[in-house]
């Protein structure tokens, strides 16, 4: 025996391939113990004199006690944006507000580790997805509407834009700074000053980007950031020195919102929910769409509002596209979001966990066919493993509501018309997916799908150059692009220019 041979038998035989850990370090992150509000420039205490804890979902430990804000932080906040805006933001040169966009984009890239951690500690997504998405598409925002700042006149030709006055703007809990940008960003560009309220349950990451508000140097009460609960935001919503609302969020609170403001006056955009459906047809490649679907669905334990919670399946490939959505399942890691080999993190919320529980108990009650794939939850934090559901009527609580994670259900269709007519078959029209090669269907379906946004042979791919919106009980209006500029401006009278 040769002495390559001999050392090759010698050579340990692997009993697995399992990922060694590879977590993120938090200790680039700061966080205080407790945290006021950014009224004016400055952290000050909440006049209510109350606080509420802020947790980690995936330990459930408490990261920071946050103020909630009562009616009078509201209004000082409210006074601060007024004040910002009468007395300078709203009348400095076009290019001077957009180099304050470019430093604060420049600054998020500088500190994008910083906020990646912090998010996925207060939110409970992967670190992945908060290092390679959220992030870098925060800073485009900013980098985007920068460009735009000193350009209204030609994004809108003989038009006269001014802008409205403060916004009034409330997010949600799945992608908090990401959300953060698409409405703080166009609102400075077209000269609004800005009172925000983030999520009760992911309120940190807003408030460290009140300290890039500071080194950007921005003026003070330009941006304003309240934190509390449905309470606080109600307090926004009602205030008469707020000239536009923009909210993001679930659709029942969306009709509140647009009931309270009917007969106002003030401008209103509405992100609301969704149950979109990826239609895969015969021809599509298979193992493309197998990516296509988990990124749709998986993607931040499917807290995603245009998530793709409804696979339509051609009749003819229905179990082999099945069966290679079950292996790719097996292969999906799920645990501490700050582990870098982490593809499903945790449920943002007790709340939410039992919401999702409730609607896959549904599901099964009524029929249909669950798979889960070996899966190890920790003991500790809110977690959920992925689910997809088959033999799903369209009729069943789990293909008509909104579920918000990481659940899939699955039906069939024979024909496109028939694909149109159940994807469509929803309250919801936030967005869509096509996976077929040829374009001509693509373009066809793309017409007669009743979707906001409709991807074709991908999903879940954003730009800060591409409007995001829905129709029906998705809401209105549009958030990005050129488009995502309107809802900030008083575009006043076509003006006819002659000799």
């Amino acid at each position: 025996m040769s002495e390559l041979e001999s050392r090759q038998d010698r050579a340990p035989v692997p009993s697995g391939w399992d990922y060694a850990p590879a977590p993120e370090s938090r200790d680039i992150v700061t966080i205080e113990e407790r945290y006021g509000l950014f009224i004016g420039g400055e952290l000050v205490d909440p006049r209510s004199g109350e606080y509420f804890p802020t947790l980690s979902p995936a330990t459930e430990e408490q990261l920071a006690e946050v103020s909630q804000a009562g009616p009078e932080d509201v209004d000082l906040a409210v006074r601060a944006a007024r004040d910002a805006y009468d007395n300078g933001w709203s009348s400095i040169s076009p290019a001077e507000r957009a180099k304050y966009l470019f430093r604060i984009a420049r600054i998020l890239q500088e500190r994008s580790r910083e906020f990646a951690v912090l998010e996925s500690l207060n939110g409970g997504k992967p670190i992945r997805e908060s290092r390679d998405v959220d992030l870098p598409l925060s800073a485009a925002h900013f980098f985007y509407y920068a460009g735009w700042a000193d350009k209204l006149e030609y994004a809108f030709p003989n038009r006269r834009p001014r802008s409205i006055g403060v916004a009034g703007q409330i997010i949600p809990w799945n992608f908090p700074l990401l959300m953060l940008a698409w409405k703080i960003a166009p609102a400075l560009a077209a000269g609004n000053t800005v009172v925000l309220k983030p999520a009760e349950t992911t309120p940190l990451t807003a408030l460290l980007f009140a300290d890039i508000v500071r080194q950007a140097e921005l003026p003070p009460g330009v941006v304003n950031i309240v934190t509390g609960d449905g309470r606080t935001g109600v307090e926004l919503v009602k205030h008469e020195g707020v000239d536009k609302i923009a909210f993001t969020g679930s659709t029942e609170v969306g009709k509140a919102i647009q009931r309270e403001l009917a007969g106002t006056g003030k401008k209103l955009t509405l992100e609301l929910g969704g149950k979109a459906a990826n239609i895969v047809f015969d021809d599509a490649a298979l193992d493309q769409a197998v990516e296509g679907i988990v990124n749709g669905i998986y993607f931040n334990q499917g807290h995603v509002c245009c998530a793709g919670s409804r696979l339509l399946v051609q009749e003819s490939i229905y179990e082999p596209l099945i069966a290679k959505l079950k292996r790719r399942l097996t292969t999906l890691r799920l645990g501490d979001p700050l582990d870098k080999n982490t593809d499903i993190g945790a449920i943002n919320s007790k709340q939410q966990l039992d919401r999702i529980t409730e609607l896959v108990a549904a599901g099964e009650e009524e029929g249909a066919e669950i798979y889960q794939p070996p899966c190890r939850l920790p003991e500790k934090g809110y977690w959920f493993a992925p689910t997809i559901f088959t033999n799903v009527a369209q009729s069943y609580r789990i293909a008509q509501e909104e579920i918000f994670g990481p659940v899939l259900s699955v039906l069939t269709f024979r024909t496109p018309d028939e694909a149109v007519e159940k994807a469509n078959n929803t309250a919801y029209g936030l967005s869509a997916g096509v996976w077929t090669e040829k374009g001509s269907r693509i373009l066809s379906m793309a017409q007669k799908l009743r979707a906001g946004v409709i991807w074709a042979n991908t999903f879940n791919r954003f730009d800060p150059t591409s409007p995001f919106g829905g129709f029906k009980e998705s809401g209105f209006g549009r958030e990005g692009g050129l488009h995502g500029l309107e809802p900030y401006l008083d575009l006043g009278e076509s003006e006819v220019r002659g000799g």
